[in-house]
């Protein structure tokens, strides 16, 4: 199933998206995969720094090298796609707050990806050292560019139902 609309399950893209880990082998094209950026950068962004970079991977050997990182990122070698969401840290105005620029940016590629009828799932990198030096090492990025996660994402050879996890007890009002 290629289409958003063959695949909704309630017709709401923040609510359907789930982690795909499996894909086919369609290829995603360019137009999607611009789709899939201008929304990244479409993300909110604290004092409107954007410190956002991305590195494109489509080259397969890529892919296999990543998955080859530890269990946890092996779906990448299956992916048609994968995106390394970075932070230029000379774009960072604020250094203690690219982190939530760059998660608004990577959810807003997941849920892009599942409104288009695409499986993601989101790999982190940053916070893991050995998966930082072998991101880093992989795609040559400079000392000013730092790997947050990686974006698996491809045509899903997977469908999940959507997830129940709203918890009424984890909400408070107006105070503790």
């Amino acid at each position: 199933m290629s289409s958003a609309a063959e695949r909704a399950l309630t017709g709401d893209p923040v609510l359907d998206r789930r982690s795909i880990r499996k894909y086919t082998d369609e290829p995603v094209d360019d137009a999607t995969v611009e789709r899939l950026l201008v929304a990244a950068m479409s993300a909110p962004s604290a004092g409107n720094q954007q410190p956002w970079a991305f590195v494109v991977v489509r080259d397969e050997s890529s892919r296999r090298r990543i998955a080859q990182m530890d269990p946890y990122v092996a779906m990448a070698s299956e992916a048609a796609v994968v995106i390394l969401v970075c932070c230029d840290m000379k774009s960072s105005k604020m250094p203690d707050i690219w982190v939530q620029d760059c998660s608004a940016a990577t959810e807003n590629i997941l849920v892009e990806a599942q409104a288009l009828g695409l499986g993601a799932v989101w790999l982190g990198v940053h916070l893991l050292p050995e998966r930082e030096r072998e991101v880093r090492a992989l795609f040559g990025l400079p000392p000013e560019i730092v790997p947050f996660a990686l974006v698996a994402l491809g045509h899903p050879a997977e469908t999940k139902a959507p997830s129940k996890r709203f918890r009424p007890d984890r909400v408070h009002y107006d105070r503790w």
